[in-house]
Parts: C-alpha cells; structure tokens; sequence
C-alpha cells in the first residue's frame, strides 16, 4: 500500500539566546492511505511540535532535520510558497483550540470560502453551495444558517465541527488532528469522534491523531506511536499495544486511565513530571520515573528496537537479550 507519509530522523530544535534546545529527537514514523496513526504520551512529550514540524508550522527560531516525504515529495526542501500550495489542500490540519484557530471578524462560510477559492478556484456561488455541504457533512444542523454565523456564537462542539469541514473541504490525502476532543464534554467528544471516524473512511484518507487521550486512540486508530521526553519509546498496533503495553511508561499511561472495572479505587499515577528539553537526563530519559529502573537505564539510551513481531519499544528490559536490526516504523 502506498505510504502518503515518511518522517525519517526528524530532530527540531528551538535556539535561545545562547543555547539550543532539542524538542524532538530523532522521530522515524510512516502512514499509509487509508490508516489512522495515535501519536500519545504527556503533554511536553514533543507531539504536536512532531506535527508542526510536518505542516512547517514553526517560527524562524526553530530549525528541523531529518526527511519528511509526502506522496514522493521531500517537504523540507520546498519553498514556502510551495507549501502553502499544498497546505489546505493535501496536507491538512485540526488544531487543539478552534476558538483560537478560527478569524473572529470573519463569518463561517468567508472562513470556507477562502480555502476553496484559493485551493480550488471555486467561484461565489459554488464556494457557497459546497460549503454548506461540507457543514452538513460534519454534522451541523441548520448549515444555511450558520454558514452567516460568527465563530463566537457557536459553541465549542460546533466549532470544532467548523475546524473539521475546513480542513476536508478539499479533500487532503492527509489529515493531522491535534487534540480535536479537548475541553469538550464526553458527549461532544463522541460525536466528534464518530464524525472523525466516518470522513476518514469515506474519503479514504489518511489520519494522523494527535492526543494524550487513550479512550479516543482505541476508537479511531489502527496503530500508536507513543512519545516520551522528545523520543519515540514504543510503537505497536493499537490492539497489541493496549493489550500487552511493552514499555513501563506505555503501561503506565494505561493503567492510569479511568475504567468502570476499577470502581472507586485511586486511580493510578506515574510519579515525577516529564522533564523540559534542557534538562533531559542522561541515559533513558525515563529512568527517574521508572519503576524497573537498572543502573544502566540512567547511564545509557536505548535503541529503538523490535521485542516481537508486532511491537518496537526503547527499553533495556528487552535490548540485552535482542540482536541489533534495521528498524523501519
């Protein structure tokens, strides 16, 4: 199957005053057609700089390394201008806060018509007529009406609705969605889910979720990459990697989640804070927290390397005792 996307090495790192700091490092991940990739972990992990660093999205004190390939093309070697041709329009994305995303002075549909007029050089009245078509796509009731609202008057769940028809209003072969569920209620988040779920499997497309929720990852997605410190730690199909969690910070995160099976019991909680960029420690950068910590885990990094047929985890648990192959995310 075609991959639409393949991020090799990618390392971002931000510049200040005197001192560079890396925020990702060395990011190795791939997304066919069709596929729905969960990029998890806490917040601070590195994951939504992974995707800004995709959308070239950073500000010009950030510099990136490494190759982003996107249907044959190499991205960090296109002029802006050539980026902004492709973004919108075949790489598109949903960003965390649509209050913040969406241009308070302008309706609804100008918001939607600017896209499809510029990426699809549709005229007034078509630009119109598909965008009430798109909103009526993502499920918002009324959409001849509030195509002439402004983002204000919507609330959070139907804004977010706005976010997702702008970003398929031209049928991009990729979607990032960057904690679409956030500061919504479980209702909304449902449905937004459901909404999610059913474009991708209409257009086909490819979807790379972005979240630290992973009640949501077990709905939409097909495998997980889990990031920690910076790092990709573990990536697994998403059955395998609930099911049988490799590293003890996978493990961690799920059994801190809620679940009806655990009642009223206090809820799991893995100790410590994920440390910032310029305090990373040296050798797994885990270790401090981790529970199975081994003198070796805070003197050397682990490779990223396969435990089995289904899952590739950075751990020393498991390196003493594998051979030392290629690894293809």
């Amino acid at each position: 199957m075609e991959h639409v996307l393949d991020v090799t090495g990618l390392t971002t790192q931000f510049s200040q005053k005197s001192s560079t700091i890396t925020v990702v490092d060395g990011v190795t991940l791939s997304l066919k057609k069709g596929e729905a990739l969960g990029i998890v972990g806490e917040s601070g992990c590195g994951k939504s700089v992974t995707s800004l660093s995709i959308m070239r999205l950073l500000g010009s004190n950030a510099t990136t390394e490494g190759r982003i390939t996107f249907l044959g093309r190499e991205l960090l070697t296109l002029r802006e201008k050539e980026m902004q041709k492709l973004r919108g329009k075949e790489i598109a994305m949903i960003f965390q806060e649509p209050m913040t995303s969406l241009n308070p002075v302008l309706t609804i549909g100008k918001q939607i018509d600017e896209v499809l007029n510029k990426h699809e050089g549709l005229g007034k009245d078509e630009s119109k007529q598909r965008a009430i078509q798109l909103l009526t796509q993502v499920g918002i009731a009324r959409a001849d009406e509030i195509y002439h609202e402004y983002p204000h008057r919507l609330s959070g769940g139907m804004r977010q609705r706005v976010m997702i028809a702008l970003a398929i209003a031209c049928n991009p072969a990729l979607l990032i969605a960057d904690e679409p569920t956030t500061a919504l209620d479980v209702t909304i988040q449902a449905q937004i889910i459901d909404v999610l779920k059913r474009i991708r499997r209409e257009k086909d497309m490819a979807l790379m979720l972005i979240t630290h929720d992973l009640g949501v990852i077990a709905e939409l997605c097909d495998r997980v990459v889990v990031m920690y410190a910076g790092q990709i730690i573990e990536t697994a199909d998403v059955r395998t990697l609930l099911r049988v969690p490799r590293h003890p910070y996978t493990a961690g995160l799920i059994r801190s989640t809620p679940h009806k099976s655990k009642g009223l019991k206090r809820l799991y909680s893995i100790s410590g804070t994920v440390p910032p960029p310029d305090e990373y420690p040296t050798g797994c950068r885990f270790a401090p927290r981790c529970e199975h910590a081994m003198k070796i885990c805070f003197e050397k990094m682990p490779d990223l390397l396969p435990v089995d047929e289904r899952t590739i985890c950075r751990c020393w648990l498991y390196e003493q005792t594998m051979e030392r192959p290629v690894v293809n995310v």
